[in-house]
């Protein structure tokens, strides 16, 4: 949906990707626009997807608004739309209702699919794209949500609201909100504050500790642990070995010059190539190797009836500690 107001709307809208809080958002603008076009109650229909018919989404569109000069048909779930059902929607696209805005909404819509090609049709306002940002991009967005609500965050708090809400970012405004509306002065939110009024609601992900221990951050490791629920000491103990032995493997490249494979040979996203990069810096091969030693051992000592976590605990830290 074009942001400018005088820009003519078009008969259909995709409002495809992950981010609930951007469709949220764009569905509200749109709304916004019609409203003042016409009283909404009375000409809009909401379907899903999950349970609607192709037939149900086309009379409806074909259906003339009452007192209001345009109808609104929102459809939710459009990825889940049956292949048939669907079919009759892009039938239906070749000649769109002229009253009727058509706003389809789903979280993956390949691009390659024949609904997508449809709207796309329509030009390129017609596609919306609600994509997540990207996860090392999350403090960023997180302090600009905030200045949204009329307050600042210092990278720490912005850091922490991210490890106790997740990338959610319909729960992250709901709890940056909260923040605004209790904090005082015209100082930024800190880490301590946000501690302090938001309770932990997010599943850490195994990948995350693996991160921190990867980059010899002990604070990090020891924070994460207590709050991972999905996975053992033992898939841990796995997990941060192969990180282990991928580094080795990146040492070794850098060592002849080869640089460029590394990211052919780790099977890695080219974008997460210059964190082993960073990573491998804090390490000596010598140490990387002890840390194989050490990590046999450690497996031994929780297999033989010692306490696994204290064990891996101080595996972890023996690998963190620098010198």
């Amino acid at each position: 949906m074009a942001n400018n107001k005088n820009n003519a709307l078009l008969p259909v809208y995709l409002v495809a990707g992950e981010d609930e809080l951007k469709r949220q958002t764009v569905l509200k603008r749109l709304h916004a626009r019609l409203e003042k076009m016409g009283d909404l109650s009375f000409n809009s229909e909401t379907f899903s997807g999950t349970s609607c018919t192709g037939e149900d989404i086309v009379t409806a569109a074909n259906t003339l608004p009452f007192a209001s000069e345009v109808r609104l048909v929102e459809v939710h779930d459009v990825d889940k739309l049956k292949k048939a059902d669907s079919e009759i929607v892009i039938d239906y696209l070749k000649e769109p209702c002229k009253t009727t805005v058509l706003c389809m909404v789903g979280q993956k819509v390949a691009k390659n699919t024949r609904l997508y090609k449809a709207v796309s049709a329509f030009g390129p306002t017609a596609i919306i794209d609600c994509t997540p940002f990207e996860r090392k991009d999350m403090g960023k967005v997180v302090r600009s949500m905030a200045v949204g609500h009329g307050i600042t965050f210092t990278e720490g708090a912005a850091s922490a609201l991210l490890d106790l809400v997740g990338t959610n970012t319909v729960a992250l405004d709901a709890e940056i909100k909260k923040l605004a509306l209790s904090h005082r002065g015209s100082d930024p939110v800190n880490e301590n504050e946000v501690l302090s009024m938001v309770s932990f609601t997010k599943d850490i992900k195994p990948w995350e500790f693996v991160d921190a221990f990867a980059a010899r951050n002990a604070e990090r490791c020891i924070y994460l642990l207590h709050r991972i629920e999905s996975t053992s000491v033992f898939g841990l103990l796995t997990m941060c070995t192969t990180r282990i032995r991928e580094l080795v493997s990146v040492k070794a490249l850098i060592r002849r010059g080869d640089e460029a494979q590394i990211a052919k040979v780790l099977k890695l996203p080219s974008w997460k190539v210059r964190f082993y990069q960073t990573w491998v810096k804090n390490y000596s091969l010598q140490e990387l190797i002890e840390a194989l030693r050490r990590a046999r051992n450690a497996e031994q000592a929780m297999k033989s009836g010692s306490d696994k976590e204290e064990e891996f605990l101080k595996w972890v830290l023996s690998v963190c500690k620098r010198g």
